[in-house]
């Protein structure tokens, strides 16, 4: 096997693993298809590996490219760090950083945060990954994350800003078509709004609160900010942070029983407590997510 295969190779290669055609990656990258191909070529060549197999819709990656995609993957989110860690060097606060944050938050929170540090810090540009997968920051997925626990690796730095409240809400339109239920037992005969698929985290929730398990949904959605959408329509009961129910003005239904503290923190990794662009970003959403926090126990 060759030891000194150029990044170009494997950046083609995680390329058609993303798109699952030449032509596909080509375009991604910014090239053109035969160059690809080379490259794919020449990259089996080195290692000695077949790395796709051809199908009637495109490219399918062989158990030996599905093995290096993790790899690849980290290639890739490294030197897209470095390509944004150059770009923050010079004079001045300019430069790119990347956040992720959950849908919710992403969507209806961060936005006036961002547009208020571009006013101050024109020179920065974010990019902000919406995902409520948990994004690796160790392999520079990202550069800062909100995040909905608190992070375990030592060679991340971390500011808790509080938690944030989750309850159930109601438009006033519904409860004025369907009532405000006084007792848990009243929730029957209402339509809930909740997750479809369980996870870890839903199951935990549900043997906590009376009446959660999905089979009461009447509405059921993966997506968080569908399940706020439904709310806001007046479609039925479920959940939804305090601050932004009180922002828009949803009714919160049963708050002795229903109530879940999502512990929250803004990590980034420690390799970049030097770099000003970064720090400019991790202090502005520290103090405007400790507000918003702080709203959820007004």
């Amino acid at each position: 096997m060759d030891n000194n295969i150029p990044w170009e190779l494997y950046r083609s290669f995680f390329g058609v693993l993303q798109e699952g055609t030449l032509s596909g990656a080509a375009r991604a990258l910014g090239a053109t298809q035969p160059t690809i191909g080379r490259h794919i070529a020449a990259l089996e060549k080195s290692l000695g590996l077949v790395l796709f197999t051809r199908s009637q819709h495109g490219l399918l990656p062989t158990e030996a490219a599905q093995a290096l995609r993790s790899h690849a993957q980290a290639m890739a989110s490294t030197a897209a760090a470095l390509q944004r860690a150059a770009a923050s060097q010079g004079d001045g606060l300019t430069g790119v950083v990347r956040v992720t944050a959950s849908d919710v938050v992403g969507v209806e929170v961060l936005p006036p945060i961002l547009a208020r540090l571009r006013e101050r810090h024109p020179g920065i540009k974010v990019e902000l990954v919406l995902s409520n997968r948990v994004q690796d920051l160790l392999q520079r997925e990202a550069d800062i994350a909100v995040r909905m626990l608190r992070p375990q690796q030592d060679q991340l730095l971390a500011r808790h800003i509080g938690q944030i409240t989750l309850g159930l809400h109601a438009s006033p339109a519904y409860l004025a078509r369907c009532g405000l239920p006084s007792t848990v037992a009243e929730l029957a005969q209402h339509s809930l709004i909740g997750f479809d698929q369980p996870t870890p985290y839903t199951r935990a929730a549900a043997k906590m609160l009376p009446g959660m398990e999905r089979e009461r949904f009447a509405l059921r959605s993966d997506s968080d900010l569908a399940q706020l959408a439904l709310i806001r329509a007046g479609a039925g009961i479920g959940f939804c942070q305090l601050p932004l129910a009180m922002r828009d003005q949803l009714v919160r239904v049963l708050p002795a029983a229903y109530a879940l503290e999502l512990d929250t923190w803004i990590t980034m990794h420690e390799d970049l407590r030097a770099s000003r662009v970064c720090k400019a970003v991790f202090d502005a959403l520290v103090a405007a997510l400790s507000t918003y926090a702080a709203a959820s126990t007004t």
